[in-house]
Order: C-alpha cells, then structure tokens, then sequence
C-alpha cells in the first residue's frame, strides 16, 4: 500500500496556511458553487429560461439503467479527489483548478443566459428500482441550469488527470476512459441533459485543460 505524501492527522486549521496543508484550501470552491448553485436555481424566473434541444434528443430513448453510471460519477470524483490529495498533491491542485474553471465559466452561463430542458418523461416506462433512483434524482436535481454539463466537465477532467497520472496502471486508466463515456452517454439516456449540453461542455473542458495543465507556472 503507498504510503501518503501528506500526513493529514497532522491538520489543524491553524495550519491551513502551511505548505503542506495549503491545496486543501482550493476545497472552498465546493460550498462556494453549491451557493451560486442554489442562488441560481431559485432566484432565476422561469420566463428568463431557453429551452436546451435537438433532434438527437428526440432519438434517444429513455434507459433507466443508466443511472447506475450517473450515480457512480459521485463516487469517481469523490474517490480522485481523495486519491491526488493523498498521493499527487500537484494532481489535487490541477485537478480542483480543472474543476473550478468549469464551475466558474458554467455559473456565468447559467446566469447569463439560463437554461432548462423539458426531456424528462412525465411517466417511466419500466417502474423498478433504477427507475425510482432517478425519479429521486429528478426532485433534489432540477431540470434548470443545465448546459453546459458539469457532470459531463467533471468527468473529462478526471479522465485527464488520470490519464496523465504516472503511477497509475493501464488498466485503471482504461477503466476510468470506459467510466466516463458511460457517465456522459447517462446524461442523454436517463434525460438529465441534452445533447446539447454534452458539447457545450467541451469547450469549456478545453479552457479548463489549458489553464490547470498547460499553462506555463509561474514562479
């Protein structure tokens, strides 16, 4: 078992400022977007919303058994970012950097020009567990404030950050791939999102890629 670059039964708050504790404070971006999050969801008019879709969309059909890699996406990125903070912190620190951008770029979109879809079935066609996971998944998560995805930015994230990760195994790096082509086709199947969000989250991946991987550090 590796051995963890950082000892975190060492943390106290006093210390957050420390070198060896001072990544973890990138972690304030999560309550600062489940804020905006919730800011927007309530306060944005539903006259304000354009309706997100194409014809894909209407193709598509309704797979309640894509839930499971939907969900599981809460597990990966909960997992990765454990994993960096533990064993890469200089991954933890692209990787949060890769994950504000898109929250930062999907906030102002979201308030700039609010979005909703109308894609979701108003019965199941099939009533079974899965289909009830996501009948809960509709209540707590609104069909408002969806392109771009951030469940599909997240998940390209992570896939590059794993896929860079030297330490990781071929296999893993394959399993990740596979998860997160899953995870973004559920979007579509269980109707959380367009098609249209899918790619509009690709350029703002893209702008999260240069500025967490690719822009030159400055000293």
């Amino acid at each position: 078992m590796k051995t963890p670059l950082v000892d975190y039964r060492q943390f106290r708050f006093s210390k957050l400022n420390t070198p060896q504790f001072r990544h973890l404070k990138l972690l304030w971006a999560w309550p600062a977007y489940f804020a905006m999050y919730f800011l927007t969801e309530n306060l944005i008019p539903p006259e304000r919303l354009h309706t997100v879709h194409c014809a894909l969309d209407d193709i598509i059909p309704f797979n309640e058994v894509f839930v499971i890699p939907y969900v599981f996406w809460y597990l990966l990125v909960a997992f990765t970012l454990l994993w960096f903070a533990l064993y890469n912190v200089d991954g933890f620190r692209k990787l949060m950097t890769f994950l504000i951008v898109t929250q930062v770029v999907a906030v102002a979109i979201y308030i700039l020009w609010p979005s909703q879809q109308l894609l979701r079935p108003e019965v199941f066609p099939r009533q079974n567990l899965l289909s009830q996971i996501v009948g809960f998944l509709y209540a707590f998560d609104t069909n408002t404030g969806v392109c771009p995805s951030l469940h599909v930015a997240y998940s390209l994230g992570i896939a590059s950050v794993w896929l860079k990760e030297r330490s990781a195994s071929a296999g893993w790096k394959v399993f990740v791939v596979v998860a997160v082509i899953l995870i973004c086709l559920s979007t579509a199947f269980i109707k959380q999102h367009s098609v249209v969000d899918f790619f509009a989250a690709i350029p703002v991946c893209l702008l999260a890629e240069y500025i967490a991987f690719h822009r030159p550090a400055r000293h």
